[in-house]
């Protein structure tokens, strides 16, 4: 099937057309352009794309238009945190406009007696966690027996995040007789093969990129030093570094502990993590997109999933458990085809972390010798990031 050139396609509705126009969308991204024209052509899809190229429109126009065309299907979109749901519902909420289409968002830590009342209203489209939707299913007050589109976004990521058991007990629940599903993906590891078979049928695979590296404009860098010159070294960032910053931390302590530091040296900082009320951590991430803070200070969980577009810089003051984080994490940056630069602090004891990253983001490169300080390959999947590396007191 050929590839889509722009929005003004025969599948998409004028009214639709033109809100994705107000929306600044002009020239499809190559996700968009591969998965929405068979995604209209109602076939199955498993796309994989690093972040922030455009996957919430690539099932968004065409879950919109399913929902304009057929008045008795309803769609859900599956996401692992609370802050990628509130904001796919944001974009979703636009796509829809004026169309009078109820939705709802489900996801914890928002009252519950308010999301019985949504969905009350017989909401043609939900958007929400694997948690609450499977409470809501437990209490009676949600029915997916008319669902027949099923989003799964960032699948990779809810199975990392042990939601496996949950969707499948939320596709127990799904038993309209011909059902569309769309599963999208940063990476793709064995597992997610596995889970796909269960929840496609015959789909087509769409690979944007290579999904074991960062986007193309993402600039890495290293500094490689002691656990006790890390703190300083970061201020040393930050006073040289204009325009937003993310810097991600391994704990909700950690990140609560350097945000305080930071506001107190009167740096415009603050901390996201999963112990903040939902409320707070609605407030934080607008007041970051927002541009009241420039620094935002978080661990992995908190930031999966944020599509803030002014983000120039990502570091990574605590390397991720994960080396697939690594990906997310500086997936942050460089969205939508803008310029980024990622950071990562190396200390002594990072490099099983830093050597596992590498093998991730080129299993046959030659090894960094992590001891020595030398970066010595620019590998193939590397050589568009120009890494930059530095080392600053601790070994050489």
């Amino acid at each position: 099937m050929e590839n889509m050139h722009n929005f003004n396609h025969p599948g998409i509705p004028q009214p639709l057309f033109h809100r994705i126009e107000q929306m600044g969308l002009v020239t499809p991204t190559p996700i968009q352009a591969q998965a929405i024209p068979h995604a209209l052509n109602g076939a199955d899809i498993l796309g994989t794309a690093q972040t922030g190229t455009g996957k919430t429109a690539a099932y968004g126009i065409p879950l919109v238009v399913k929902l304009m065309n057929q008045p008795k299907g309803n769609a859900i979109i599956l996401l692992p945190t609370r802050e990628l749901a509130a904001q796919v519902m944001q974009t979703m909420q636009k796509l829809i406009g004026n169309s009078k289409l109820p939705i709802a968002l489900l996801i914890g830590g928002q009252e519950m007696f308010k999301q019985i009342r949504q969905l009350q209203a017989n909401p043609r489209l939900i958007v929400g966690t694997p948690g609450r939707i499977n409470d809501h299913l437990k209490r009676g007050t949600l029915n997916l027996s008319n669902t027949d589109f099923l989003v799964l976004d960032e699948v990779d990521r809810m199975l990392d995040m042990g939601f496996g058991v949950q969707l499948d007990a939320i596709a127990r629940h799904l038993t309209a007789p011909k059902r569309q599903t769309l599963m999208f993906s940063a990476t793709l590891p064995d597992n997610i093969q596995k889970v796909s078979a269960k929840y496609l049928k015959d789909p087509v695979r769409i690979s944007v990129g290579s999904t074991s590296s960062p986007a193309e404009k993402v600039k890495q860098e290293q500094v490689k030093i002691s656990d006790g010159e890390k703190y300083g070294q970061l201020l040393k960032e930050l006073d040289t570094r204009t325009g937003s910053i993310l810097v991600f931390v391994k704990t909700k302590h950690s990140a609560d502990r350097m945000a305080s530091k930071l506001q107190k040296l009167g740096h415009k900082a603050d901390a996201l993590h999963g112990d903040l009320r939902q409320n707070r951590r609605n407030r934080v991430v607008a007041d970051f997109r927002k541009k009241v803070y420039r620094i935002l200070v978080a661990t992995d969980v908190a930031a999966r999933g944020l599509d803030i577009p002014h983000i120039e810089y990502v570091i990574n003051y605590d390397l991720p458990q994960c080396p697939e984080d690594y990906i997310h994490r500086i997936g942050r940056t460089a969205r939508a085809g803008a310029d980024g630069v990622a950071i990562s602090f190396l200390s002594p004891g990072d490099g099983a972390k830093w050597k596992a990253i590498m093998r991730l983001l080129d299993p046959s490169a030659k090894q960094d010798n992590f001891d020595t300080g030398r970066s010595e390959n620019r590998n193939r999947s590397q050589r568009n990031h120009k890494r930059r590396f530095r080392s600053f007191g601790g070994r050489r």
